[in-house]
């Protein structure tokens, strides 16, 4: 039997559900299976051919308009004008590689360092966040001498051969690397700790002694602040800090991954590591830096950085092209101009608040959590013991898309909403996605 991935298969098209398609969906569907590897993955149960994408809206072929919860590649919002004009402006000049001198490489990370701590003075730039999070591993271990990597227990860090390694997300069906723990997720809805951050890290002390116990010598502890595939968990402010210090006080580095909680996302902070007032060794990012553009980065801590590139060369062919770049400014640009942090702080406790107010109509509500517009919205079948209900999430995900609100799940019971709009959703957009949640719950309650 098959394995299922929790990160790729749990809301997904499967050929069962083939027979109940229309037929001009049936025909991609059909064409997709016979010229597209199988690996790849659908959501729901009946497919959405989206052809157009404006802000926070996307259409499908039908034109039937449809609210995006979910798609953070868009972070400032789909088809930003201001990127698109960046973009093509730069198209018509010129696109080439890092090894001849360009102003936007250069010029684009002065911009983007006065955004982290003082400590981080170096870039380097990939492709996607997988190539970012593979370099960085890489950096830790040359920077330690070990090779040993913690991860939270549904952690998602890349498709590479060493971050897919380092992403439990990704399923029984991808093997952990031998070099790699997991760590329970700091859950505070799940964990009963007086101090969560205390609790944290000493879970990861655990970790770090297992390594030792079985001959390997410990790296760093990889984490996405928010950890946005163990549930969306941005628990209170600052509790991250007692997990950074073990981590150094045993001679590994703290990598944040910023793919998902970084650019403004979580509104209290640019990024998501700045909530907790912690500074990184390693930052890797992303898909939102871009605005769907493929580009990615790796910052550092000048010292740590340097393990690695005084003896090894590096090079990305498209990693920080002058088109890419463009693209990159253009969406710091749009943050600032738009007070995008701003908006993502006040739209998304208006959110956060409106969603809360279901607990009182639907009991299946466990807990509502978030940080900005980044939501977790999590379902049981009993309160007190707190049961999850993964095919209650499922369901209500799949009322949601009749309803033309899109968004998945997460969490290692597959019962998490993952609420994560670009950031163009406005206040006016609230009713819309609280409306359909409150009519897919009363819909699907047991009678």
């Amino acid at each position: 039997m098959a394995t299922r991935s929790t990160i790729m298969d749990t809301n997904s098209f499967r050929a069962e559900h083939a027979a109940a398609l229309t037929e001009d969906i049936r025909t991609l569907t059909d064409k997709r299976s016979r010229v597209l590897g199988d690996s790849y993955r659908l959501f729901y149960r009946n497919p959405v051919h989206l052809v157009r994408g404006e802000q926070q809206y996307l259409w499908d072929a039908a034109g039937d308009k449809y609210l995006d919860v979910y798609n953070n590649v868009a972070s400032i919002g789909h088809c930003h004008p201001a990127v698109i004009d960046a973009v093509h402006a730069q198209m018509c000049q010129l696109n080439t590689h890092t090894r001849y001198l360009h102003e936007r490489i250069l010029n684009y990370t002065e911009d983007l360092l006065t955004l982290v701590p003082p400590e981080i003075t170096k870039a380097m730039y990939m492709c996607t966040g997988s190539e970012a999070n593979d370099l960085a591993m890489r950096v830790a271990r040359a920077y330690s001498g070990g090779t040993g990597i913690i991860v939270t227990r549904e952690a998602y860090h890349g498709t590479s051969d060493l971050t897919s390694g380092a992403s439990p997300a990704l399923g029984s069906g991808q093997p952990l690397a031998a070099t790699t723990r997991r760590v329970p997720a700091p859950d505070r809805y799940r964990v009963d700790a007086p101090d969560l951050g205390v609790w944290f890290a000493n879970e990861i002390q655990k970790q770090i002694d297992d390594m030792a116990a079985h001959g390997i010598k410990f790296a760093g502890f990889l984490a996405d602040s928010i950890f946005s595939s163990d549930g969306v968990l941005p628990g209170p402010a600052g509790y991250l800090q007692a997990a950074v210090d073990v981590v150094h006080a045993n001679g590994g580095i703290f990598i944040a991954d910023e793919v998902q909680p970084g650019f403004a996302r979580t509104g209290d902070a640019f990024w998501g590591f700045a909530r907790h007032g912690v500074v990184p060794d390693v930052i890797t990012m992303g898909k939102p830096m871009g605005n769907g553009i493929p580009v990615s980065a790796l910052l550092a801590r000048p010292e740590v950085l340097a393990a690695f590139s005084d003896e090894i060369p590096y090079f990305n062919t498209f990693g920080g092209n002058p088109v890419a770049m463009a693209a990159a400014q253009a969406v710091l640009n749009v943050i600032r101009e738009e007070q995008l942090q701003a908006h993502s702080r006040v739209v998304g406790a208006k959110l956060l608040n409106e969603l809360s107010g279901l607990m009182a109509r639907h009991p299946s509500i466990g807990d509502v959590r978030g940080a900005g517009l980044f939501i977790g919205f999590e379902l049981v079948s009993d309160r007190e013991s707190k049961t999850p209900d993964k095919q209650l999430a499922l369901n209500v995900i799949e009322h949601l898309r009749e309803d033309r609100v899109l968004t998945s799940v997460a969490g290692p019971y597959g019962n998490v909403l993952k609420l994560r709009p670009t950031l163009a959703f406005q206040e006016h957009d609230i009713d819309w996605l609280v409306g359909a949640l409150d009519r897919a719950l009363t819909a699907l309650a047991p009678r």
